[in-house]
């Protein structure tokens, strides 16, 4: 394009930020929290912010978690955003689908009992945090016949034939 391949390399690099960019963006304008939830998120806030914290300070969690926990501080202390705060609904919807997928992948690899533990707020407040990040709470005693049983970790528990009598 310019003859020099150093330009030709720094313009290919800006124009795929650009369309990175504006993918990110049209894709948070259609999943954008609906004003409920968004409510909902902002009211948890705080609480949410010191859970992270929390998290992030946590020795007995997994070093991959935590590293993304202080990046996810990390990010929200920055500045900038990918969607500036101005701009009405979207500016603070990317910062609360960032915690959201954060807080996933922790529920994922850490457990939900964890993230409960940790938890700084009301009850009410956690199954707000739920709500909003769709975490799903099992009911006590609940035990899933796919997950690993409490007698043998690692292994599924196997199930248990009627004597004959």
């Amino acid at each position: 394009m310019t003859g020099s391949f150093m330009w030709d390399m720094a313009i290919g690099i800006a124009a795929a930020l650009i369309v990175i960019w504006v993918a990110l963006v049209i894709t948070l304008v259609i999943l954008r929290p609906s004003g409920g939830l968004l409510r909902e998120a902002l009211r948890i806030l705080p609480d949410v912010l010191r859970l992270v914290r929390r998290l992030a300070a946590d020795k007995t969690l997994p070093g991959g978690v935590r590293i993304r926990l202080w990046a996810l501080l990390a990010y929200l202390a920055l500045p900038f955003d990918l969607i500036p705060d101005f701009i009405p609904v979207l500016g603070y919807a990317d910062d609360a689908i960032i915690v959201t997928a954060v807080l996933r992948a922790v529920v994922r690899r850490a457990g939900l009992e964890a993230v409960r533990a940790q938890w700084p707020g009301s009850d009410d407040g956690f199954a707000a945090l739920c709500g909003v990040t769709g975490l799903t709470v099992k009911p006590s005693g609940y035990e899933s016949p796919t997950e690993p049983s409490v007698d043998s970790p690692g292994r599924r528990a196997r199930p248990r034939r009627a004597s004959r009598g």
